[in-house]
C-alpha cells in the first residue's frame, strides 16, 4: 500500500511540474511572444531545472500543445454554432462581431504575439491550424445568414473575413478610436453596402 501510495504522490507531483511549465510559458507567450520565449525563461518562471523542462516537453509541439490547450480551456474561443438562431443576417454578423471583439479586447496580447511570430515558427504554424478553421468556421456561419452565389458570395467572405480580422479591429478600436459596438456597425454597414449594390 505505501508504495501504490507513493506513486501516487509521485504523479501528482508531475502534474504540477508540467502545469507550472505550462502556466510559465502562456505567461512568457503572452508577454513577449512565443519567438522571445526560451526554455531558461520558462524554467525560471516555472521554477524548475532545464532537465525537468525537457522531461516533460521534450518536443516544442508538445509544449504548444498543452499551452494551447491550456490558454483555450480559460478564454473559450466564440461558438459560431450559437450565432445560428439568428436567422436575420445582419443580426447574425453583429452578434458575431460583438463577442469576437469582446473576446480580442480581453486576449489581445496573446493573439497578436503568437500571429506576429507565426511566419517564424513552421511549428507554430501547425500548432494553430485548428485556430483558423475555427476563424473559417466562424466566417462560413456568418455567411449563411446571407443569400448570395457567385462573385458576391465569395466577396462576401472577403468582408467577413476582414470584418474578423484580429489587425481590422486594432484599427478600428486603437487607431481610430472607436469603441467596439461602433466598430461593430462599421463592419456590419460595409457588409450591407456590399450586399445591396
Amino acid at each position: 500500500m505505501p508504495r501504490k501510495y507513493e506513486m501516487k504522490r509521485r504523479a501528482e507531483r508531475m502534474r504540477e511540474t508540467r502545469r507550472r511549465i505550462t502556466e510559465a510559458t502562456v505567461e512568457l507567450h503572452q508577454t513577449v511572444g512565443p519567438a522571445r520565449t526560451t526554455v531558461s525563461a520558462i524554467a525560471q518562471k516555472a521554477g524548475v531545472q532545464r532537465h525537468t523542462y525537457y522531461a516533460h516537453f521534450p518536443e516544442i509541439k508538445d509544449l504548444y500543445q498543452a499551452c494551447t490547450a491550456h490558454y483555450l480551456e480559460r478564454n473559450p474561443l466564440p461558438d459560431p454554432s450559437r450565432w445560428e438562431e439568428f436567422s436575420a443576417p445582419e443580426e447574425r454578423l453583429r452578434r458575431a462581431l460583438s463577442e469576437v471583439y469582446a473576446y480580442y479586447g480581453g486576449n489581445e496580447a496573446m493573439l497578436a504575439n503568437v500571429l506576429r511570430d507565426m511566419p517564424l515558427d513552421p511549428v507554430l504554424q501547425e500548432n494553430n491550424v485548428l485556430l483558423f478553421r475555427h476563424w473559417e468556421a466562424m466566417r462560413d456561419t456568418i455567411a449563411d445568414g446571407f443569400e448570395a452565389s457567385g462573385e458576391r458570395h465569395e466577396a462576401l467572405l472577403g468582408a467577413i473575413a476582414l470584418a474578423l480580422e484580429l489587425q481590422t479591429w486594432r484599427t478600428l478600436v486603437h487607431q481610430q478610436g472607436l469603441d467596439d459596438d461602433r466598430a461593430v456597425e462599421l463592419m456590419v454597414g460595409m457588409v450591407r453596402c456590399l450586399m445591396c449594390s
